[in-house]
């Protein structure tokens, strides 16, 4: 059984929408689960909410069983498998931002969808609190309860669209926050229902009235490389979301279409893309929900042009190590790299250190983690890191070596290669204004000594 969940949540074919997206009433007798319970935990495995979908109670000692699960895999939450399965229930489980959202069932459903559902929540919480940590989910935790009761109705998910949701639960602020002392009344929920949960289009109203007229749409992408200890590439790609931002009156019908759509893998969807132009053309036909959200996912495999490279040199004898780092462009994207930063975290076997660099700062964060932040690189030298480490006494070698993790941000290109070819617009009022922007970042960049 763990097997073929497994496989189930490895599958990487792109889907048309969310299997609750247009068939809930068809499938509700199939993928409605005996009892489903949603937790939020934090990295100290404490329990921030809980809460059950449906009435068969499910008992919190299921989170006890997980975490000796993560502390028996090396206890980084991070590193869990997303779908596990224990004695009594099948897990399911995300990790963002310091945070665990966990649930679970005593039936088989299928795992995408509640990966799908757990991102989704995540992702709403995160827009409607500004952020996700376990402050911010205390303090507004009426509205997280509310958010959860909406977005699931026993067992079986319903709202997940962020538009319909801020419709029908107001985002927190102050005012609301100090209405709420006033009058005793700490609900948000709207009295009127609103007109697109009964639409065939649910994440867009019909009467959508904007002062602009306008749609941006942002390429954002994240270069995920491993560069070996003997300067091999053992892996490089990028993974990049299509976000949008449209602020269009009416009912507008759009169609973006790629230049080079035969590199992306991997490809996921808003609810709102319609799958059949896709397959036949490799375009996107959508109507867009109002104002931001995120439009498709992809990855590029196999790419060849880092950026940036590291070359970490690192010598010990005699309980001393001598360390050397190099910084420079190897291949220039043509646009600045800003916000350079080299961080890397040293064995417990040193004792102390002193390393200075020409350019930036080194700083120390934790338990032996150094930050070299290096901004941009400057055109008349190479920025360098140098120092030496003494090791504990008794060592004579260091045998465990550091793994320098690379962050950067390059504004107004995207590594992978994909280019925007155009986008039309239908059913608009006048001329709207769009426009095309490009962003690339690190991702999991690293260089191993």
């Amino acid at each position: 059984m763990l097997r073929r969940l497994a496989r189930l949540t490895s599958s990487t074919s792109h889907s048309k929408t969310p299997p609750w997206a247009n068939q809930v009433e068809h499938r509700k007798k199939r993928i409605r689960a005996k009892d489903v319970a949603v937790h939020f935990s934090s990295l100290g495995f404490r329990i921030i909410l809980e809460k059950q979908m449906t009435g068969h109670r499910v008992d919190r000692s299921i989170c006890g069983w997980f975490w000796d699960y993560v502390l028996s895999q090396g206890g980084d939450s991070t590193k869990i498998l997303p779908v596990i399965t224990s004695p009594t229930h099948y897990l399911f489980q995300i990790f963002r931002d310091g945070i665990t959202f966990l649930t679970c069932t005593q039936v088989e459903m299928p795992p995408l969808m509640a990966l799908e559902f757990l991102s989704r929540v995540a992702d709403v919480l995160t827009g409607y609190l500004g952020g996700l940590n376990e402050d911010l989910i205390k303090d507004n935790f009426i509205i997280v309860y509310e958010l959860l009761d909406e977005m699931m109705d026993n067992g079986v998910p319903l709202t997940t669209e962020p538009n319909i949701l801020r419709e029908m639960i107001a985002p927190p602020n102050i005012v609301s926050k100090v209405l709420s002392v006033m009058t005793g009344n700490s609900s948000n929920l709207s009295s009127v229902l609103p007109n697109a949960t009964g639409s065939s289009v649910p994440w867009r109203n019909s009467d959508v009235k904007t002062s602009s007229n306008e749609v941006y749409v942002d390429l954002v992408e994240e270069l995920d490389v491993i560069l070996s200890r003997d300067g091999i590439l053992v892996k490089c790609e990028a993974y990049g979301e299509v976000h949008v931002n449209s602020n269009l009156p009416g009912f507008p019908d759009l169609t973006l279409s790629f230049a080079n759509p035969g590199i992306l893998n991997d490809v996921s969807f808003h609810p709102c893309v319609r799958f059949r132009p896709w397959e036949n053309e490799q375009i996107l036909s959508f109507v867009p929900p109002d104002g931001e959200f995120k439009l498709a996912s992809y990855r590029v495999k196999n790419l060849k042009n880092m950026p940036i490279y590291v070359k970490p040199q690192l010598t010990s004898s005699g309980g001393y190590c001598r360390v050397n780092v190099l910084v420079g462009i190897r291949n220039d994207p043509g646009k600045v790299i800003d916000d350079i930063t080299v961080k890397f975290q040293l064995p417990s076997c040193v004792a102390s250190v002193d390393l200075s660099s020409n350019v930036g700062a080194v700083n120390v964060l934790a338990d032996k983690a150094y930050c070299w932040s290096i901004g941009r690189i400057p055109k008349d030298k190479s920025p360098a890191l140098s120092g030496d480490l003494v090791l504990e006494r008794g060592l004579e070698r260091l045998h465990v070596f550091p793994v320098f993790c690379v962050g950067f941000k390059i504004v107004g290109v995207a590594l992978s290669g994909l280019r925007i070819n155009k986008l039309e617009m239908k059913n608009t009022a006048g001329r709207p204004y769009k426009g095309f922007r490009a962003m690339t970042k690190a991702g999991e960049y690293e260089v191993r000594s």
